[in-house]
């Protein structure tokens, strides 16, 4: 089986980031829960995300 997909932006599976914010969760919780990634981290990670939905549409 392949790897799963990362960012540049965060060393955690991007499914795994997914999965926290598609709960209750949210960003403090995911910082909480992965005291290695900063906020920075996170916010590049969802400014790729949201980059590339736009291209994709």
């Amino acid at each position: 089986m392949g790897e799963l997909p990362s960012s540049k932006a965060l060393a955690v599976p991007i499914q795994t980031f997914v999965n926290h914010m598609g709960s209750d969760e949210d960003i403090r919780d995911f910082l909480d829960g992965f005291p290695t990634v900063s906020r920075e981290q996170v916010i590049e990670l969802l400014d790729e995300v949201k980059e590339r939905l736009l291209v994709a549409t």
